[in-house]
């Protein structure tokens, strides 16, 4: 039977038709006048969607190539540092400053929980020699469908020089994140969640703050290089080749973001997810994550007792071309994830809302045919 994919994963997402179209276009010269004013252009449209007066850097890499070009160009070896981690994308800022010499602390909080801001303030507040050069944090943790409050985060950071250092990758453009206004000294993102293309341009802002502990950093870097990448960009270029097509559908995209406006983009997503969660509450599913603490680009869904979640991804795959997350780690044979970031709208959800019913149905949950989707489209005729 054909199948229409539907990607419902938090990353790579889906590509709209516009962006694809302009990747079409003949490659051009990237150091020609042409590129440069298309670069100057996405550069210009990039600090407003970080919300950040900054430049932003452009780095041909995954979002955890950004994570390193963070780690290395604030930090010199023995550096302590202190990792809020509340899942696998917390963890993994903490490893890649640990295999750079830094010194790391983390802060852990149960998988399927927010950060506590109260927490976070006591341990600072606990430095008293002002030790700890910078505070890493996720906003959006993916692996646990969890939300932190940075601004709260923020305000715990109080008065204590620690540079602070934000994760957005799955979560600027589609989560408010108010760079500046908040004081975040350095935010990192990927191109393939939010931003709507596909893999292979990462992003990373700094303060001047950050830029001055970029100065006295001394660990090794030359691909990362923010100074190099810095230098490029006054100029409208890049320290090395671009991926030029990526750049063309990055133009694009920035112009969707901006068009359908950025407050627009965020309430679109946390109505996505409320559907998602009324369908699956319906459903009689259990949710990792509880509403207050609940991401709004991605759900992490507890598999009935006695159903493997793999099982469940997998019939919704072959049978229905819908493709769903599965758990990281420990709660690999625990849950399923459903990502709605980025170029996704409310049909989408109550099409997969519909294939899940029939997927438990055969798996023989018992289930409402029908109930799950009903929870879902009441919540979307009440926003119309």
């Amino acid at each position: 039977m054909l199948k229409k994919p539907y990607l419902m994963i938090p990353g790579p997402t889906p590509v709209p038709d516009r962006v694809l179209q302009a990747m079409h276009r003949p490659v051009i010269n990237h150091r020609g006048p042409e590129y440069e004013a298309m670069f100057r252009d996405v550069c210009c449209k990039l600090q407003q969607v970080f919300k950040t007066k900054n430049e932003v850097l452009t780095f041909p890499a995954a979002g955890t190539g950004a994570m390193e070009a963070a780690v290395v160009n604030i930090l010199s070896p023995g550096d302590k540092v202190l990792v809020v981690s509340i899942g696998v994308f917390g963890d993994r800022f903490a490893e890649i400053a640990g295999r750079y010499g830094a010194k790391v602390e983390k802060l852990d909080f149960p998988w399927g929980e927010a950060a506590a801001p109260a927490v976070l303030a006591d341990r600072l507040n606990k430095d008293k020699h002002k030790e700890i050069k910078a505070v890493f944090i996720t906003h959006n943790e993916t692996s646990t469908g969890v939300t932190n409050d940075i601004k709260e985060l923020m305000a715990a950071c109080g008065d204590h020089p620690a540079l602070r250092v934000v994760d957005a990758v799955s979560s600027l453009g589609a989560i408010n994140l108010e760079t500046d206004a908040w004081g975040v000294d350095l935010v990192v993102t990927g191109a393939q969640k939010a931003l709507m293309l596909p893999p292979g341009l990462a992003f990373m802002a700094m303060s001047e703050r950050a830029w001055a502990a970029n100065k006295a950093s001394t660990m090794p870097r030359f691909y990362w290089d923010a100074q190099s990448v810095r230098k490029s960009l006054a100029k409208g270029q890049n320290p090395y080749t671009p991926p030029v097509s990526l750049i063309f559908g990055l133009q694009e995209s920035l112009n969707l973001l901006l068009e359908e406006g950025l407050e627009n983009i965020f309430a679109r997503h946390r109505l996505l997810a409320v559907m998602v969660r009324a369908g699956l509450k319906a459903l009689g599913l259990e949710l990792l994550a509880a509403d207050s603490v609940a991401s709004s680009v991605v759900t992490a869904v507890k598999a009935p007792p006695g159903i493997d979640p793999k099982q469940i991804r997998k019939i919704m795959r072959e049978r229905y071309g819908i493709t769903l997350a599965g758990g990281h780690k420990h709660l690999e044979k625990e849950i399923f994830r459903i990502g709605h970031l980025g170029y996704v709208v409310p049909t989408d959800i109550l099409v997969t809302l519909a294939a899940l019913e029939m997927t438990l149905a055969e798996l023989k949950f018992d289930v409402v045919l029908g109930s799950g989707v009903s929870a879902a489209q009441k919540i979307l005729l009440a926003e119309v």
